[in-house]
């Protein structure tokens, strides 16, 4: 009998052995069919890259290719997920623990199969369309004509806005020019501002000095560069203008039966400059390359007369290479006094309005939408003109939409426009990216850099930091003017920044066409069946949004949420968020809140800091140790006084900043009332003594109270295993006192460390740091 059971047993084992090992064989072998898959996705995604680069010049202009484009960015979308799905899932597993996750093989091998299906479908859509079948030379005219004419527009208010804010701009220009120096080298000065603040109508100004340029300079030109222009066409008309049209009939007849060639245009020019002291307007340069071409082909470099260049352009980075430091003039926005000025004479509308302080508020409100913009006021200030003064309040109110369908206002949304369609596409997704944040929002710089690290809007380049790369990135934006700096520090490092209200409008508006952003207001309706990567809350996160949440890569709340709502913010729905922050939630924040956070694998930037102090987590979660992926944690301003283990695993960890509160705003920690702690403090937690809105606080309170031993430290205490943390960068701040001696021994095998935060026995704070 025991035989026939020891048999049986034998029998079944070798079944289930057989089993596995067939299993496994299978699984092995789906394993090697994803992984086959994976790199088809792979090839798929850098060609669609590829294109959505090359069609972003030129979607605008073709209604069929903007479609297709949309549709193969959407398709981009998913393959990335399902990339980082399967990275999260199966790349960083060891082989038994793949071999286990096979429902999670499936859904993954199910993705690729539909993927593969739409990459298919997109691709015979083109071919029955011919989507992309686009002439460029046309485009190249468009774009041209496009620039001409929002600049002819503009050209039309100019001598309204000199009326205004023009004059002590032009006697400063004026005296960088110096016209009475009439000998030595070519000299260039640059005007540098935003779209729409007035730089060429600064420099006609100094153009139109007839008096100075007549009698001081042989001849002179006026060339409107743009963003495309031809250099044949260019060089022919600076010929025409500098020496005539007697001098360009010559220059064309000596190359008669010839092809005109740049060569041939620029000799002749060059030749005929070389003993003339010429005045050259170079407006709305774009590129370096724009620049260093005209200089090297159509002037002179013997030429020692005392000649002078003003270009304007919207790149600081282009004029600080085009001249010296002392030659560039930063045009500045419009004093409040003289933009409100200028908008009432637009509107015609008399002064007496001064002194309605009613009708007056209204016209502070618009003017301050226009942030000191003079093309800004003096096109909502045409709008304004055919308007009672009645109905202004309901016109400041629906600006941002009439930026889009209003003809008034083509032109400084053109102009504005054209600032974003110019930047190259690595720089567009990090702008378009600043839409989240409300208006007047002072935006750290770091804050900003790591969370496009985070989205993956930063790409990585040999020998250099990503870190660095993205600060090249930010200060990019500041050099184009496309965002404004907020505050420096004593380097003159830009540290934070905000953007001008009129640019922001249009990034919105972009930013939503483009199914990228999502503003949740409370004023604006849900949206249905639309598929959004980024979701903001400027209103109240009791506002149910009809949107595919299983899509949306990062989270960020600014407003607030109905009272008693429980539910966590670390939603499972949420499986593809990448960055959550909370940095300006205007709620209480719980550990509630967070208990599901384990749940987000694809997490890379953490922010739960509030300096407004309606951060009541307490205690970190032992799942947060999931998050494989993340980067950046910030739980500063918290009741945390303690790092579980887990921190530990988090090998991707760049940025930890954990500060805690350090003091006590409900318990007296230096009265008598600290030793009854235990013995009356925690009954009253469950009594009806304790209001409901006031228990989070009171909860936070009692276990930092309880942690900590009633310490007053700003510091926490770090576990012992923080040596794993080879990435991490900074550390801020550790309680050495409450630390253990072995953890506090392993921050010194932390190489890559960059800043560290440390408080003393004697509750000082210490900081080491590197170059930030």
């Amino acid at each position: 009998m025991a035989g026939t059971v020891v048999s049986m047993a034998t029998s079944m084992l070798r079944g289930a052995i057989s089993m596995a090992a067939s299993a496994a064989a299978t699984e092995m072998s789906l394993l090697m069919g994803v992984r086959k898959d994976i790199w088809f996705i792979k090839d798929e995604l850098k060609t669609m890259q590829a294109f959505l680069v090359a069609a972003e010049k030129t979607k605008n202009k073709d209604l069929l290719l903007k479609v297709w484009a949309e549709q193969v960015r959407d398709l981009a979308y998913g393959i990335e997920d399902c990339l980082d799905e399967f990275m999260v899932h199966v790349g960083s597993q060891s082989r038994s623990r793949r071999l286990l996750k096979l429902k999670d093989r499936h859904r993954i091998a199910s993705q690729i199969g539909d993927l593969k299906a739409r990459v298919e479908e997109v691709s015979n859509r083109n071919t029955r369309y011919n989507l992309i079948a686009v002439d460029s030379s046309s485009c190249i005219d468009e774009v041209n004509s496009y620039t001409e004419d929002i600049r002819s527009h503009s050209a039309s208010n100019i001598d309204e806005g000199v009326l205004v804010g023009f004059v002590q701009p032009k006697e400063e220009l004026l005296k960088m020019v110096d016209f009475n120096s009439k000998d030595g080298l070519c000299k260039v000065i640059c005007v540098v501002g935003m779209g729409g603040l007035g730089k060429t109508t600064l420099a006609r100004k100094a153009y139109e000095s007839k008096e100075d340029i007549v009698n001081k300079f042989s001849c002179c030109v006026w060339v409107t560069v743009s963003q495309s222009f031809s250099k044949i066409e260019m060089l022919k008309d600076m010929i025409r203008q500098l020496l005539g049209t007697d001098s360009m009939r010559k220059c064309l007849k000596d190359l008669e039966g010839k092809e005109v060639q740049i060569e041939n245009l620029s000799e002749y020019l060059t030749k005929e400059l070389v003993d003339k002291r010429y005045f050259v307007v170079l407006d709305d340069l774009w590129t370096i390359d724009a620049c260093k071409w005209i200089k090297d082909i159509a002037f002179p470099s013997r030429n020692n007369k005392g000649s002078r260049i003003i270009v304007t352009t919207r790149d600081v980075g282009l004029a600080e290479q085009c001249t010296s430091e002392s030659l560039i003039y930063h045009l500045k926005h419009l004093q409040a006094e003289d933009a409100i000025d200028l908008l009432l004479r637009k509107s015609r509308k008399t002064h007496d309005m001064k002194n309605d302080k009613e009708k007056m508020a209204v016209v502070n409100k618009i003017v301050k939408k226009c942030g000191g913009l003079p093309l800004a006021v003096l096109t909502i200030g045409g709008m304004l003109s055919t308007k009672k003064v009645t109905e202004w309040e309901s016109i400041y109110n629906q600006i941002p939409s009439e930026l889009e369908i209003n003809p008034s206002l083509e032109a400084m949304r053109r102009i504005v426009t054209l600032s974003y369609n110019h930047l190259p596409s690595h720089l567009k997704l990090c702008f378009l990216h600043l839409s989240i944040f409300p208006e007047d929002l002072e935006i750290k710089r770091r804050r900003l850099i790591e969370r496009w690290i985070a989205e993956g809007f930063v790409t990585a380049t040999a020998g250099v930091r990503i870190e660095d790369v993205g600060k090249g990135y930010f200060d990019e934006l500041v050099n184009r003017t496309m965002i404004q700096p907020s505050r420096r520090n004593i380097e003159g490092i830009v540290k934070s920044c905000h953007v001008h209200d009129i640019m922001r409008d249009v990034m919105v508006s972009i930013s939503q066409h483009e199914s990228l952003v999502y503003l949740a207001q409370d004023d604006v309706t849900s949206v249905t069946e639309e598929t959004f990567r980024h979701v903001a809350y400027h209103g109240g996160m009791h506002q149910k949004i009809g949107i595919d949440w299983s899509h949306v890569r990062s989270v960020t709340v600014f407003g607030e949420r109905s009272l008693g709502q429980s539910a966590s913010v670390c939603s499972p729905d949420m499986r593809m968020l990448r960055a959550l922050d909370l940095e300006n939630a205007r709620f209480q924040v719980t550990r509630k809140d967070i208990s599901n956070i384990g749940l987000l694998r694809h997490l890379k930037y953490v922010n739960f800091s509030n300096p407004q102090g309606c951060s009541y987590i307490y205690k970190l979660p032992r799942s947060i140790g999931k998050l494989q992926g993340l980067r950046t944690l910030n739980i500063r301003d918290s009741y945390i006084t303690e790092l579980p283990i887990e921190i530990c695993k988090l090998k991707s960890l760049h940025s930890l900043r954990c500060t805690r509160r350090n003091s006590y705003d409900i318990f007296d920690m230096d009265g008598p009332k600290n030793c009854l702690l235990a013995t009356i403090i925690v009954p009253i937690l469950f009594t009806p003594l304790v209001d409901p809105s006031e228990r989070a606080e009171v909860v936070a309170e009692l276990h930092m109270a309880w942690s900590s031993c009633g310490s007053k430290s700003d510091g926490v205490r770090v576990p012992k295993g923080m040596g794993k943390l080879k990435e991490l960068q900074i550390l801020e701040v550790v309680d050495i006192s409450r630390t253990s001696c072995s953890a506090i021994k392993e921050l010194g095998e932390l190489v890559q460390l960059r800043k560290l935060s440390v408080l003393t026995q004697r509750g000082h704070q210490a900081k080491k740091q590197g170059t930030l």
